[in-house]
């Protein structure tokens, strides 16, 4: 199952095509009522560079790499570089110690200690700020990366509990500064 099966369930509810064009767009269904919120200041972002990881230097020097990759394609092409995703989940490698899942392993993202950690990336790009992910999945921990225009990054990591407990299939957070 992927993270865009919801836009098959939301032709399979009756949505207009626009409707799901819009959900494509933003990565989640807007029309879904079961929105869990938060409004956070800077408090508690993690933003700063230095890795805590400091076992294997050679995650922060690739994540470096492929970080001026994708500001290098952008200035050339004008193009974003479809690797965001990978890079919020580098970055929480490098930058938390998360030891990554094997590719396309279902439930979560990752392991931090006993917790599994499911990663969402919000790209420089993205119009909102609002990230989903599914209530099944198998994560005791949600780490949310934000990367800015200019490729900052930072970083929360929040426990599932906190998360509000609904009927939806996924569970939404609004982050805003």
């Amino acid at each position: 199952m992927s993270d865009w099966d919801f836009l098959h369930d939301m032709q399979d509810e009756g949505y207009s095509a626009e409707q799901i064009a819009d959900a494509a767009a933003c990565g989640y269904n807007p029309w879904d009522a079961h929105i869990d919120e938060w409004i956070d200041d800077e408090g508690g972002w993690d933003s700063d560079s230095e890795p805590k990881n400091p076992k294997n230097p050679q995650l922060w020097e690739l994540l470096d790499e492929l970080v001026e990759t994708a500001r290098n394609y952008l200035e050339i092409t004008g193009r974003h570089l479809p690797i965001y995703g990978e890079l919020g989940e580098l970055y929480g490698e490098a930058r938390y110690g998360i030891k990554r899942h094997k590719p396309f392993t279902q439930g979560s993202d990752g392991k931090l200690g006993n917790d599994f950690v499911e990663i969402k990336t919000i790209s420089p790009f993205k119009s909102g700020d609002t990230i989903s992910v599914k209530r099944a999945g198998n994560f005791s921990k949600l780490l949310i990366v934000k990367i800015s225009e200019d490729f900052d990054f930072k970083a929360k990591m929040l426990d599932r509990k906190s998360l509000q407990k609904g009927p939806g299939k996924h569970i939404k957070a609004k982050w805003s500064e």
